[in-house]
């Protein structure tokens, strides 16, 4: 080999040792940029992974309050179990823990044995128990003087102290913690506050180290829900709501829904057929439960259990859409009105029947016989389907539309509550026949749900100004500072406030004479509507299913309160709304009312109506009480031997019937020896339950919407049966016409 060739070698060597050494630097220094710079987070949290034990800390979740500060659901302390293997280093040891935690937490011996044997310091074996069990295990731990290898950690379990009160609105919490349904889901976030953790070290055998190699990183608590619901009014409704269920055996729940017409404010939301939310997993209705029970097997088990949740779950009250039926019929006079189609005096013939057009089918009135003459006042107090099919006329399809989505009837409302549903009308661009428009009229055939009528209700009510519903009044911090609050928004003007006041004129004239007599409560100015309408295509097979409602206002004079009561096939005696849904309506307001500071004013016209109004006879002289009481016409009975008046029952300024009873009390006896109970006035005639209230020491008020006819018979009761109650107290009981 020449010199030449040698030296061409070794230089081509050369460079190509020169490329390899600059291409391995160039690849280490990128390795190195790569790895300290463009991986470092990656690679920084990998090691702390690697090095930390992370361990979660639940937050207090916030309250949930009423509006005047009622606690509805609360997080109360409860404790998690942690085992610290790393201290239990020796078999006896370990024995002994895992035979005692097993019989106090009712846990498996095996496998808290096997836990136990794990490298590490802190290892969870239950979670959420009571100071029972905590107690318990402390005492374990003193009595066999064991310091280390057991934890308690503190934690949080939700407790709802009224039960099933507010269940469906309020929601529930799952083990996570994690709102499930209600306000719990919909306001989660602010209610679930922020994690804390608990980091401890590790060494390299991924052994967790001591507490000195241990961090804890604080929680933060959750926010509080002020809520518009008041207690009072919620419990009043729930009460008469599940009554009403009860005397008309309702198959499909009911709900009802109280707003303050002005502010949209929720002061009441309730659907009976719910479910306790401290468990919410339980079937509550017993005729489910027996179901369940027969069923063999398991797969069938599981579906039906979850349909029957699902139903316990849903808020009938903004997840269902119904026909709203003649309830309707107020909006359809507000539209007539705007359009100033019809007045009150507007005359409409009703001979039991009419047809929207020549070639169209008759549809009945609900009187076959008809009402004859009437105005159009008339009209609604007769609640007459073909007088409002010819209204439905004058308006038109094109017009009631405009006004069914001005009232807000074709949107959400947008209430602050998971799991609304929006309605269901004829053709979604608002087009009807006019077959679909005289249905339309009476309030068949289209569904809204129940939180969409309140809304419509609360224009009605409030001058015509649409506002929009809501639950939640505020939400506050830990320490009571406000965070945020939710004001009325107005969302329009949908009519006039002279409109507005002529329909609730019109509502209110229904109440005192027309179909919603049994809504009526003596002192105060009520307005109102029935509705009964027919679930078509929705009944049972072989059945004609019903819904019976009531909307009304009150005091119709200077409205405050919009409520509807609601009835999902009721399968008594009667299934019409002026039935069934108007008497609860009634005993609703009778105590709602009071409870708002609203005073009774009895009118001339009620006095001479329904009897006298009670004078005060308090620190008169017997002689002298017994003469003011005989020249108005009533009755006393004198409980004592004294010679001057103490107390009397009724009290003054309230309404007893002609021929009523007034209790004296002459001496200071306990009255408790001086109490009835309340008998089952449902289901008699006025005569029994004249005798009935005469044989108890009770003054009878007698409430009906048809005084000339002779087939009366009682249908709702103000104070419930067997109630205790002083002698002389005035029962309302609520009477409708039996149809032969």
């Amino acid at each position: 080999m020449t010199k030449g060739t040698t030296i061409r070698m070794w230089r081509r060597s050369i460079v190509v040792l020169v490329i390899l050494v600059v291409f391995g630097f160039a690849m280490l220094i990128y390795r190195l940029i790569n790895l300290q710079i463009l991986q470092k987070d990656y690679l920084q949290r990998l090691a702390l992974e690697q090095q930390l034990a992370n361990t979660k800390i639940n937050a207090q979740r916030g309250t949930i309050y009423d509006r005047n500060m009622k606690v509805l659901a609360q997080s109360a302390t409860v404790w998690s179990v942690a085992l610290e293997p790393a201290y239990l280093n020796s078999e006896n040891k370990r024995e002994l823990v895992s035979k005692n935690l097993s019989e106090i937490l009712n846990l498996d011996r095996e496998t808290i044995m096997k836990l136990s044997k794990k490298k590490s310091y802190h290892v969870i074996i239950k979670r959420k128990i009571e100071d029972e069990l905590k107690d318990k295990v402390l005492e374990f731990k003193k009595n066999n003087n064991i310091s280390d290898g057991i934890k308690l950690i503190e934690d949080y379990k939700r407790y709802y102290p009224y039960g099933s009160f507010l269940s469906v609105v309020m929601g529930f919490v799952g083990n996570d913690p994690k709102g499930l349904g209600g306000l719990e889901a919909r306001y989660d976030k602010t209610l679930s506050g922020e994690q804390g953790r608990i980091l401890t070290a590790r060494n390299a055998r991924l052994t967790d180290m001591p507490y000195d190699y241990e961090q804890r990183i604080p929680a933060k608590n959750g926010n509080n829900l002020v809520l518009c619901i008041d207690k009072n009014i919620q419990h009043i409704v729930e009460k008469n709501l599940e009554e009403g269920i009860k005397n008309n055996k309702v198959l499909n729940r009911a709900t009802a829904i109280a707003i303050e017409v002005n502010t949209g404010e929720i002061l009441a939301m309730a659907v009976k057929g719910d479910f306790d939310p401290n468990e919410p997993f339980s079937m509550t209705e017993k005729s489910d439960i027996e179901h369940f029970n027969n069923l063999l097997n398991e797969e069938e088990k599981n579906k039906f259990k979850n349909q029957v949740l699902q139903k316990q779950w849903r808020n009938k009250a903004i997840s269902d859409t119904y026909y709203p039926g003649s309830v309707f019929k107020m909006f359809v006079a507000a539209m007539a009105f705007e359009l100033n189609v019809v007045d009150e005096n507007t005359p409409f013939f009703c001979n039991g029947r009419t047809k929207p057009y020549d070639s169209a089918p008759f549809i009945k009135c609900h009187k076959t016989s008809g009402h004859g003459s009437q105005t159009f006042v008339k009209a609604l107090c007769n609640s007459c389907n073909p007088a409002f099919i010819m209204t439905g006329q004058k308006i038109g399809a094109e017009k009631f539309f405009e006004f069914y989505k001005s009232f807000g009837f074709h949107e959400k409302t947008g209430i602050d509550l998971p799991g609304e549903t929006g309605d269901l009308f004829f053709h979604e661009d608002g087009s009807m026949t006019q077959m679909e428009l005289a249905v339309a009229s009476m309030g068949q055939n289209f569904g809204i749900t129940p939180i969409q009528m309140i809304k419509g209700m609360a224009a009605i009510a409030n001058g015509g100004n649409l506002v929009s519903p809501h639950i939640v009044k505020e939400i506050t911090d830990q320490y009571g500072n406000i965070v945020q609050t939710f004001n009325t928004k107005i969302k329009k003007a949908v009519i006039s406030k002279t409109n507005s006041r002529r329909v609730m004129n019109m509502l209110q004239e229904n109440a005192i004479s027309g179909a919603a007599k049994s809504a009526y409560v003596p002192g105060y100015r009520i307005a109102g509507k029935t509705g009964t309408s027919q679930k078509i295509g929705l009944s049972r097979k072989g059945h004609k299913d019903y819904i019976s409602s009531f909307g009304g206002i009150a005091p119709a004079d200077n409205p405050k309160i919009a409520l509807l009561v609601f009835f999902d096939t009721p399968e008594g005696d009667f299934y019409y709304g002026s039935a069934v849904a108007a008497p609860v309506f009634a005993k609703i307001m009778q105590e709602t009312l009071p409870y708002l500071g609203i005073e009774r004013k009895f009118t001339q016209e009620e006095i001479e109506k329904f009897g006298a109004e009670t004078p005060n006879l308090k620190d008169k002289k017997v002689s002298d009480a017994k003469n003011l009481i005989t020249k108005n016409n009533l009755k006393f009975l004198i409980i004592g031997n004294g010679d001057t008046v103490l107390s009397q029952m009724p009290e003054p300024k309230n309404l007893i019937p002609k021929q009523g009873t007034i209790v004296l009390y002459t001496e200071n006896l306990d009255k408790n020896n001086n109490k009835t109970k309340v008998p089952n006035f449902v289901g008699i005639t006025p005569a029994q339950a004249n005798k009935l209230a005469s044989d108890c020491k009770l003054n009878l008020k007698i409430l009906t919407n048809d005084p000339e006819s002779n087939l009366l018979i009682s249908v709702a009761q103000s104070i419930p049966e067997k109630t205790e109650v002083s002698f002389g107290t005035v029962v309302n009981v609520n009477f409708i016409a039996k149809k032969n």
